[in-house]
């Protein structure tokens, strides 16, 4: 069976997200799911995250369907009230994309 989430696999992220986070953001995002996620729990193919405002930095808020395992990882960045609340990071099998949930439906 493939494990979803390899890191070898080609990575990107959408117009939407790129558009409406800094890079820096979204590296953190593959980050926090190669070195806090991957290996330490089984992942699905969607990932969520919520972006919350926590004392004017970022907070990003991990969960996913079937499971009950959550974690929430503050990152030293300002947040803005322009960021969306949510992302997804999703495997297809051959790339990963993290997009905006409207995104999902195109």
């Amino acid at each position: 069976m493939v494990e979803s989430f390899d890191s070898q696999r080609s990575r990107y992220a959408s117009l939407g997200v790129v558009e409406s986070l800094p890079g820096a953001l979204i590296d953190s995002i593959w980050l926090i799911i190669d070195l806090d996620l991957k290996g330490v729990i089984p992942l699905t193919n969607m990932l969520y995250f919520d972006l919350i405002d926590n004392g004017g930095k970022v907070t990003i808020h991990f969960s996913q369907e079937i499971s009950d395992v959550q974690m929430a990882v503050d990152l030293p960045f300002p947040y803005y009230e322009e960021y969306p609340s949510q992302v997804f990071a999703f495997d297809d099998g051959n790339k990963e994309t993290i997009l905006l949930p409207a995104e999902m439906l195109e």
